[in-house]
């Protein structure tokens, strides 16, 4: 994998670049649809790259182990192969979803046990065999096993969990420097920074993670609850510490306005389910603001789902319609919904990389969180 950094803006610490994988390029800033179980919900393949214009999706270590299993996805000659998709994809390593399990999961210095959510059985992730699992998955970018602490958390469990974390990193790092790719393309990993909300703990993560030297660095244990100013703050001082000719990917996050405030920090590659969960209980995002669509007020409204056409469907479907198919629990009106969010965001980020690129972002970017931020 390589990283080109293209242009950095004047008035913040937003970054154009571009990712070269095996698999194609990524410009960023760039947002990835999640395909968590080698699907993004409601959405077919050809739609993702020719509607959606996406160009790296994500899916799960942890689902894509319990099911179908890597034999399966080994036999089918990986991830790429068995969902049709011959973009860039990038796989965590599980870490938060075993988080997730609470109550049924055991944290020791070797790894996780924990129990299937599907049929109770236990299983033990570690270090080793997660790089295992991800190199028999192939994405071309894989994520170190970190452990992902709750909000809000004691100062000494952060403090020992991000310990934990380094240790298990440079485990991921001997194993996966000791193995070779299964199929026929490179593999890159990426560790994750840690340390809760404490300004200390994020610092000295971040400078550890630094100093393992891979090619990009990932920002994790945001987005579970904390303020968003608390987010904001984190990911300025670990941005001022990660080098600064990698990729930045802070995991999980979010909302239009949350993406546009990480981009002016530095973040470069940004991921969350929030786009189709949203869709399919009736939420639209656009340019404009963000719509109900189940709302009565659009009963009778018959214009673009966006009135500055982000998607493709915008000039196919309008506001009475998308309503009375999920009025009518039609799965079309979730579809339409899923298409629209992912393509906005793909077209926010998308805009976003051209005003940094023609050095108007900050502008831009004030008045576009004014816009994503309300309710329409």
């Amino acid at each position: 994998m390589k990283f080109n950094l293209e242009k950095v803006d004047s008035g913040s610490q937003a970054r154009a670049g571009t990712i070269t994988t095996d698999h194609g390029e990524i410009n960023t800033p760039i947002f990835m649809p999640v395909g968590t179980a080698a699907s993004v919900k409601t959405v077919h393949q050809r739609e993702l790259e020719e509607d959606i214009k996406a160009q790296i999706i994500l899916g799960n270590t942890y689902h894509l182990y319990l099911r179908p299993s890597m034999d399966i996805i080994t036999q089918a000659g990986g991830l790429h192969k068995f969902m049709h998709w011959d973009k860039p994809i990038l796989t965590d390593s599980g870490g938060f979803q075993v988080y997730s399990l609470n109550g049924t999961r055991k944290i020791k210095e070797e790894g996780v046990r924990f129990q299937s959510h599907i049929d109770g059985s236990y299983h033990m992730f570690t270090p080793e065999n997660v790089m295992d699992t991800q190199r028999k998955i192939g994405a071309d970018i894989i994520m170190a096993f970190d452990e992902c602490t709750p909000y809000p958390c004691d100062y000494n469990y952060a403090k020992n969990s991000m310990h934990m974390t380094h240790r298990w990193l440079k485990r991921c790092c001997d194993r996966f420097d000791s193995t070779s790719p299964f199929y026929n393309h490179s593999q890159t990993l990426f560790p994750i920074v840690q340390g809760s909300t404490y300004k200390d703990l994020r610092v000295a993560s971040a400078e550890t993670i630094a100093s393992f030297e891979r090619e990009g660095n990932a920002i994790g244990g945001l987005s579970v609850g904390e303020p968003a100013e608390e987010m904001y703050a984190m990911c300025e001082l670990v941005c001022n510490v990660l080098p600064k000719d990698k990729p930045r990917y802070l995991m999980g996050v979010g909302t239009p306005a949350n993406i546009l405030e990480n981009i002016a920090l530095g973040v470069d590659m940004f991921d969350c389910v929030m786009p189709t969960r949203n869709a399919r209980n009736g939420m639209l995002f656009t340019s404009e603001g963000i719509i109900n669509i189940k709302n009565k007020k659009w009963e009778n409204d018959f214009s673009p789902l966006d009135p500055n056409g982000t998607s493709y469907v915008d000039s196919y479907y309008n506001k009475a319609y998308v309503k009375h198919l999920f009025q009518s629990k039609e799965i079309l009106g979730m579809q339409i919904a899923s298409i629209h969010n992912l393509a906005f965001y793909l077209w926010l980020v998308g805009e976003a990389r051209k005003q940094i690129i023609e050095g108007t972002f900050s502008s831009w970017k004030n008045k576009m969180i004014k816009k994503v931020t309300s309710r329409l």
